[in-house]
């Protein structure tokens, strides 16, 4: 492992020689912006791959932004080359058609001979494992403001071929103030289904907020999870959390008290998403609890979480893992939780049949504002019944009925 600047760097990693060289990125909120900055520029043709790209990575005309999970950075963008893939197989990915020609860490600076990826473990050892075994370069952008955090975040320094030492801040989630009425009585439909003991996958955003704050008082309660973010923290100042069981996530992002918490804090373990995704390991989890979302969930209760007007949207994510993996848990379920009206499209998003491809199927249960619509063990026609009558907005009930009437579910 060599110590070098930036430019060094991207001439390393422009050495290489590739016709359109595929660079893999640490991504959510860890990417090494300045050290993406520095390659891409030395490249006329590129492809880079992270996964949840934020806005303002340096992507010129010469590249092709590609991605396992769409973010705000990438989505919309003409050229974005989208490989729909549960996480869960992504590594692999990397061993054959996404062998990557560079790797590019956001990590703390080294200690001991190791380094750790911080806030993002995710898919990256996968992708450091494969460059290794073709020689293509891996290049750490060290941090000292990046938290140290353990598991298969720690990496030995002979896996890099350089290491780029930076003090930048690094991104951040505000702390929601509070949520709306729909969110909240959702995230306490949820709640009040949520045990002691129970294993959470735990999410970010209104909803997933709200469920948290509806779980402070529960105790024994584990973590096992593709990313948390503050409320996490909540929980564990509550004393919600059992104190002898580490927390299980991929990655991490959320304010600058999390990423505080998280550092040299030996109960959170990062690890690989061949790990926490796997639906074999998580059904392993006693009790596990997965909330996830969508845009439609319809009277089959399949679920789109994907795609909006035949354009990709997010992707697969971890849904589809861990709503096999929470289903198949002693005691676990996995609910479907979003709002029964889309507010800025204006439409239900409890339809007829889905006009997108399907991210989920077969949930515990659906949840919106309106009630909890029980699913798993009750035939179509039950599912469909407890969908329009318990989920749906009551404007469109009536019209819901005549659809299913036309399916052969009333």
């Amino acid at each position: 492992m060599q110590s070098m600047t930036l430019d060094q760097a991207a001439s390393l990693v422009e050495a290489r020689g590739a016709a359109e060289p595929r660079v893999v990125a640490s991504g959510n909120f860890a990417t090494p912006v300045p050290l993406v900055e520095a390659v891409l520029a030395r490249l006329p043709r590129a492809r880079l791959h992270l996964l949840n790209a934020q806005p303002g990575l340096p992507v010129h005309d010469g590249v092709v932004p590609e991605t396992t999970f769409v973010g705000p950075g990438f989505r919309r963008h003409p050229r974005l080359s989208y490989v729909p893939s549960r996480l869960s197989i992504v590594p692999r990915l990397f061993h054959g058609a996404l062998r990557p020609d560079a790797v590019l860490l956001h990590t703390t600076p080294p200690r001991d001979g190791r380094v750790s990826l911080g806030l993002e473990c995710n898919i990256l050892p996968g992708a450091v494992e494969a460059a290794r075994a073709v020689g293509a370069p891996v290049v750490a952008m060290a941090n000292n403001r990046m938290p140290w955090t353990s598991g298969d975040a720690e990496l030995s320094v002979d896996l890099l071929d350089g290491l780029v030492e930076v003090e930048a801040p690094l991104l951040t989630h505000p702390a929601r103030a509070g949520v709306d009425d729909a969110s909240a009585a959702i995230g306490a439909r949820v709640a009040a289904e949520i045990r002691d003991g129970s294993t959470l996958q735990a999410g970010i955003g209104e909803v997933p907020d709200a469920v948290m704050a509806g779980i402070a008082q529960r105790r024994g309660l584990r973590v096992w999870t593709e990313m948390f973010g503050d409320g996490v923290l909540r929980l564990e100042q509550a004393g919600a959390l059992d104190p002898d069981v580490p927390l299980v996530t991929s990655f991490v992002f959320g304010t600058a008290e999390l990423y505080a918490w998280v550092h040299d804090n030996p109960r959170v373990r990062l690890t690989r998403t061949e790990t926490t995704n796997s639906p074999a390991r998580i059904a392993q989890q006693p009790r596990m609890t997965s909330v996830n979302t969508a845009l439609q969930v319809d009277l089959l209760d399949q679920a789109n979480a994907s795609r909006i007007r035949a354009r990709i949207y997010s992707g697969f994510g971890g849904q589809t893992d861990f709503t096999v993996g929470a289903s198949h848990s002693e005691g676990g379920r996995a609910f479907m939780a979003l709002r029964s009206w889309h507010p800025r499209a204006d439409v239900s998003t409890i339809v007829p049949l889905v006009d997108e491809p399907v991210t989920s199927f077969q949930h515990s249960a659906v949840v919106t504002e309106q009630g909890v619509a029980w699913i798993a063990g009750h035939d179509e026609r039950a599912q469909a019944r407890h969908l329009i009558e318990e989920a749906a907005h009551p404007s469109v009930r009536e019209e819901l009925w005549e659809e299913a009437a036309a399916l052969g579910l009333a």
